[in-house]
């Protein structure tokens, strides 16, 4: 059967900067960070949103690390703006001021995406390894509200605070939130070398499970809830960022463009940089993108199921991590014959494991 046309991508995760002030253990950016000295400057990112739009991207996803420490911020936020994309701030709130949101809410800001790493200011200062941060995402939480800014609370959950997701909930109301992600952490970059420390148990999976559901129930038409369950205790695996190649593409601080957050993990693939190659020319034609684009590469076991067009091969980062094999069976799934491997990591993780955190060096000032 052939495969289907190229679709233009939706999505357009710019990766600002890897400069980040907490040092959460759970961060999947890769394990060498891009420093302040080679992120792209303000002008290259400008003519990446107008290339994006010009695509069909439709909205960029301002991310890092920090977004806020980069001084140029708001002129990118109306760059994008200007350009027609959708604007959406992915944020810790550090950084973010009640001048520096007017500013960005006067540049055309659409949207913020808060990060939350507990409920209460210990766990959560210890989380992000920042004393005072849970006060401070308050602060900015309240300056959000005031502005009338959409916001959703990205809550990134794990053994330490998975069982306060009851009160997370509670909380994204009482903030005034839109939607909130309940994201499981997911095994790349730095948190993969945190596994041990942070994965939760199959009891607190289940309990997790059974709370979203009758909250999404209880909250219908108040809290949008998006639930990413851990990938090691799934049956099957989910389809990678909606499908290889298929939605959205990444960039990272130093211009590579990358099919997944954590595709660089894989060996011999080689990324185009959009300081150098067209956006589209990189989407339609490049060879990472094109390389688990789809099914016809897929292994035998994957090209046979009848959920190959749901989960698409599942993740090719995973199967690496996991296997050493990017082509392999997603490990998670329960076809896979490496799906022995993930069930005996889970049997062998360790409650009383502590983690590292994730400290950024400083180098030279940035190039904005």
């Amino acid at each position: 059967m052939a495969e289907p046309a190229i679709r233009p991508p939706l999505a357009l995760l710019a990766e600002l900067t890897h400069r980040c002030p907490l040092a959460c253990p759970y961060c999947s950016n890769p394990v060498e960070l891009t420093r302040a000295s080679g992120e792209l400057p303000t002008e290259i990112w400008v003519d990446i949103f107008r290339q994006a739009a010009a695509m069909g991207v439709l909205h960029v996803h301002l991310s890092g690390g920090e977004p806020a420490s980069r001084r140029d911020l708001v002129d990118l936020v109306g760059a994008a703006r200007d350009a027609g994309l959708y604007t959406n701030l992915i944020t810790s709130g550090i950084g973010i001021t009640a001048d520096r949101l007017a500013a960005l809410d006067a540049a055309g800001l659409d949207h913020v995406q808060l990060s939350m790493q507990g409920v209460r200011a210990e766990i959560a200062d210890r989380v992000g390894g920042y004393a005072g941060g849970f006060d401070k995402k308050m602060q900015v939480a309240d300056m959000i509200a005031d502005r009338g800014i959409p916001l959703t609370l990205n809550a990134v959950m794990h053994r330490h605070n998975l069982d306060d997701l009851p009160e997370t909930l509670e909380l994204a109301c009482q903030l005034g939130a839109r939607r909130i992600e309940v994201a499981c952490v997911q095994f790349a970059g730095w948190a993969l070398k945190n596994r041990a420390a942070l994965q939760p148990t199959r009891a607190q999976v289940d309990a997790a499970k059974r709370v979203v559901a009758e909250a999404r129930t209880r909250l219908r038409g108040v809290l949008a809830i998006d639930f990413v369950p851990p990938d090691y205790y799934a049956d099957y695996p989910k389809a990678c960022m909606g499908g290889w190649g298929s939605t959205g593409l990444n960039i990272a601080p130093d211009g590579k463009v990358l099919p997944c957050h954590a595709a660089e993990i894989i060996p011999g693939m080689v990324f185009q940089n959009a300081r150098e190659v067209p956006l589209a020319d990189i989407w339609y034609g490049g060879d990472a993108f094109n390389a688990f684009r789809g099914t016809d590469w897929m292994p035998e076991t994957c090209r046979s199921c009848d959920r190959r067009e749901i989960d698409l091969g599942g993740c090719r980062c995973q199967a690496m991590a996991l296997v050493g094999d990017a082509r392999a069976v997603d490990p998670v799934c329960r076809k896979s014959p490496d799906r022995g491997r993930v069930d005996a990591l889970l049997a062998e993780e360790s409650v009383g494991a502590d983690w590292s955190y994730r400290r950024f060096a400083k180098d030279t000032a940035p190039a904005e």
